[in-house]
């Protein structure tokens, strides 16, 4: 997948508006790098009595190909590098600029 199927796809499955979950799995001793992944939670109009209704959707790797970060398959996480601030927002901030062009279209929100 390259970067624009990547941004094709996310934009299918992500409207404006939508929440973004995140959770950071791991942070080097020094506190400058951080392994997170990331989730969108759907639910589905019609199910069977027993199935879930929540859907999840992993984004963590596609996430990775649209904004090129680095995807570290020991952890199934996206590596980000920065400290200082909160990283995951940083992360979907980005996400925002890149499927709507503005960086606030899209919530966030830590697990």
């Amino acid at each position: 997948m390259n970067q624009k199927q990547a941004i094709e796809y996310l934009k299918s499955i992500i409207d404006e508006g939508d929440t973004i979950y995140y959770v950071v799995k791991q942070v080097s001793n020094s506190g400058m790098y951080r392994h997170i992944t990331f989730y969108k939670f759907g639910v589905k109009d019609e199910f069977r009595e027993g199935e879930d209704r929540v859907e999840p959707y992993w984004l963590t790797r596609t996430m990775c190909v649209a904004l090129d970060y680095r995807f570290k398959d020991k952890t199934e996480c996206m590596g980000v590098s920065g400290c200082g601030m909160d990283m995951g927002f940083h992360v979907i901030h980005q996400l925002g600029h890149v499927l709507f062009g503005d960086g606030y279209k899209l919530k966030s929100k830590s697990l």
